[in-house]
């Protein structure tokens, strides 16, 4: 299902001219607009869910991050990488389509936030 006013439903459906580093059968990955570190991309599904608790499919979750994983390993992180998928407006989540952070190419801090 698309959401009509959603970016990334947008993206996801090639209706915005946005270079992607993966794509699967149901998710594509792109550079964030907003980077967080040296290396900061997205992960999507091409379905939408509003957050995490929206996803019943423990198999698209699983995924995603694969599409992580090969994301990170097409960025150049190496081994050294962090996967963040922020839910709700409290942790973060600024737009409602489920997506994975991938985030790498500096030493990572804890706790994050």
């Amino acid at each position: 299902m698309v959401q009509k006013d959603c970016i990334f439903c947008k993206i996801a459906n090639r209706e915005l001219n946005t270079e992607f580093i993966a794509e699967g059968e149901d998710y594509v990955s792109f550079k964030d607009i907003s980077p967080q570190a040296p290396v900061h991309a997205l992960v999507i599904p091409k379905r939408h869910y509003s957050s995490l608790n929206e996803v019943d499919d423990m198999e698209l979750l699983g995924r995603l991050m694969k599409g992580a994983q090969k994301t990170a390993e097409k960025l150049g992180t190496g081994d050294n990488y962090r996967v963040v998928i922020n839910t709700g407006e409290g942790a973060g989540q600024s737009v409602f389509h489920i997506h994975v952070h991938v985030l790498g190419g500096r030493v990572m801090q804890w706790p994050p936030g």
